[in-house]
């Protein structure tokens, strides 16, 4: 019983941050059931499953907060299928890599990484926009009457695109950490229209890559349905708070929140090497 409500809330938690920023969540939820999978479970729960069960959670947390966004008019579609062009088959191959890291070499590659999304995270608060005119320009009114102004060129979108679904589907972390950062920055996306427009490409590319988690067998069903009320409920939450605040203080407990899993994940991987 104890161990389904902390899956609950761990579903919970980790889709509010997700939605918050546009994580996704995953990043959460992969660390901590292969961390804490002989207490929720009774076993240890492999790398692979991990990533395959956290991807079929975040088709709900992704859903969950594109239709909260889009309510609000904040998701750019255009520029989000634009995207999943690359993302979704670059998530299908990441996932299909994923078994054929050796734990403790996922677990250390997967820390490190961790440890880079906490300074991205960091970095993007002193970090200005790019100011470079893009060949395609895009403008979008928000549901406030603001109209924003940005743009991308088709190479570098789709090259960000594979690049972004690949970590995505190897890790299954949505892929969302990285899409904010390089949308604001690189192409001047208004943050909030970013964060929205990232949850609608971590759906459509979350479905690709538990698409091929399911064909080899590497979701845990049970963890699922444990974890989706949460998401579900959580990935309405984040977009809510998105829509009210900055998460100024939010996004620094998430960032010493992914400091302290990532150590412990790479004590873990270089222990088991």
């Amino acid at each position: 019983m104890l161990e389904l409500v902390f899956l609950i809330l761990l579903g919970l938690v980790a889709a509010v941050f997700g939605s918050i920023v546009g994580l996704g969540g995953g990043i959460i939820i992969v660390p901590s059931l292969v961390l804490l999978g002989p207490q929720l479970t009774g076993s240890e729960i492999g790398h692979s499953t991990a990533v395959g069960t956290s991807l079929a959670v975040l088709i709900v947390t992704a859903l969950a907060s594109t239709l909260a966004f889009a309510k609000k008019k904040r998701v750019d579609f255009r520029s989000g299928w634009l995207l999943f062009i690359t993302s979704g088959p670059a998530a299908m191959i990441g996932s299909a890599l994923t078994s054929h890291l050796k734990n403790g070499v996922f677990q250390l590659v997967f820390g490190i990484f961790m440890l880079l999304m906490a300074g991205l995270l960091v970095a993007r608060d002193y970090l200005k926009p790019i100011v470079r005119e893009w060949p395609v320009q895009r403008s979008f009114t928000d549901v406030n009457g603001v109209t924003h102004t940005y743009g991308y060129a088709l190479l570098p979108a789709l090259l960000v695109g594979f690049f972004v679904g690949l970590v995505s589907g190897l890790f299954g972390i949505g892929g969302g950490s990285l899409f904010v950062p390089v949308m604001v920055l690189l192409f001047r996306f208004p943050p909030h229209l970013a964060t929205a427009t990232s949850m609608f490409v971590i759906f459509l590319s979350s479905i690709l890559g538990s698409g091929v988690h399911i064909w080899l067998g590497e979701i845990d069903w049970r963890i699922v349905l444990a974890l989706v009320p949460g998401a579900w409920i959580g990935g309405k939450i984040g977009a809510y708070i998105a829509s009210r605040m900055t998460g100024k203080g939010l996004l620094w407990l998430l960032r010493v929140t992914l400091v302290l899993l990532a150590i412990e994940l790479i004590i873990e991987g270089g222990v088991q090497l």
